[in-house]
């Protein structure tokens, strides 16, 4: 006598699952997770299933254990849709650079959208000035022009001088001038 493929019985048990799952959750956007998470389970370890056995309380016990696994792991989850737990985990850098990557982002954003887009295309993206006027629609000329006045603007907002010497000496203060001089080299 030979036997059905388990997996080609899948699909006529999905109503009930999707039952049980309502029933366990109470939500049915969640319910439709389990059963999916549940039926992906199953057809990953078919090869554990004893053929003959009872395929829907194989499958109501993988959905049951995922379901009460989930709830054990949402346990040690905490929601933070606003970012207040994770902004007091963070810790600020200890520097004393004057060079900041959120005063960078503010000065930056005072440019002109040209300026910035000048900038962006040929400091941070490698554009040549070239490709950036032909991405523009403009001029090479006006890129370049773009791109120096965009620089020097950077560095007046900024309060950067030429021969200014920044006493840099820790990562995270190495890492935003770093950041920063493809802009304002």
């Amino acid at each position: 006598m030979t036997h059905q493929d388990p997996r080609d019985q899948l699909v006529e048990h999905l109503p009930a699952l999707r039952g049980f799952a309502m029933s366990l959750t109470r939500n049915s956007s969640a319910a439709d997770d389990l059963v999916q998470d549940t039926i992906v389970k199953a057809w990953t370890k078919i090869d554990t299933f004893e053929v003959g056995t009872n395929l829907r309380a194989w499958l109501f016990t993988i959905l049951r254990n995922t379901f009460y696994s989930d709830r054990r792991k949402a346990k040690h989850e905490v929601a933070d849709i606003d970012g207040i737990h994770t902004s007091k985990l963070a810790q600020k850098p200890d520097h004393d650079g004057r060079l900041a990557l959120k005063d960078f982002w503010v000065a930056f954003k005072q440019l002109k959208d040209e300026q910035r887009e000048a900038l962006i295309l040929v400091g941070a993206s490698g554009f040549s000035y070239a490709e950036a006027a032909q991405t523009c629609g403009c001029a090479v000329g006006t890129i370049k022009s773009r791109v120096n006045r965009g620089r020097e603007h950077l560095a007046e907002l900024m309060e950067l001088d030429d021969d200014e010497s920044l006493e840099l000496t820790d990562n995270a203060s190495m890492a935003v001038l770093n950041a920063a001089k493809g802009f304002i080299a």
